[in-house]
């Protein structure tokens, strides 16, 4: 009995602590999300001035591979959806977790379409992301670090197939 006494006694204190020292949120409000400024973003102005420097260094030497090939101007961007962005993401991420890989990043790679692409395509630039790395170790051996190092290409599926563009930053 006195065990009995002690035990419910236990779990009467421990959800009295529970209750009063455990963060709650006031009825109405939402649980707020700290947006942070990712490493890398850059101003309007500084990627209109690296697409500039693109046109300046690259155009022209792109165009005209395109134009022997019957066209008037390859690629030079690519858009995707958000949603299918998002959905790639969780795609990959879950991909890499079942292949035991730490996902830490996307690449993104230029490549063309080979002759075998179909007229609308062949030989045109394309682009596509990868998720990025490393072989998952176990949590206790590894040591959490703030940024981590990018890792190489992950063996899961790329994204390919977004809608390419011919114009200039921004469009």
């Amino acid at each position: 009995m006195k065990k009995t006494s002690l035990f419910l006694l236990g779990i009467i204190l421990g959800a009295l602590a529970t209750y009063f020292f455990c963060p709650r949120l006031p009825k109405g409000e939402d649980v707020e999300t700290k947006i942070i400024k990712p490493m890398g973003v850059i101003t309007q102005a500084q990627a209109k001035a690296l697409n500039d420097n693109w046109t300046l260094h690259r155009k022209a030497a792109v165009d005209s591979a395109a134009q022997k090939q019957g066209r008037n101007q390859d690629d030079r961007s690519t858009w995707w959806s958000l949603k299918d962005v998002e959905d790639y993401l969780a795609y990959a991420k879950n991909q890499s977790d079942s292949l035991g890989y730490d996902m830490n990043g996307i690449r993104v790679y230029l490549g063309v379409y080979g002759k075998n692409a179909g007229q609308a395509k062949k030989d045109l630039t394309t682009m596509f992301m990868v998720p990025t790395g490393k072989k998952s170790m176990s949590k206790a051996s590894s040591i959490n670090l703030m940024l981590p190092a990018p890792g190489g290409d992950l063996p899961v599926d790329p994204l390919n197939e977004g809608q390419g563009g011919g114009n200039s930053y921004p469009q």
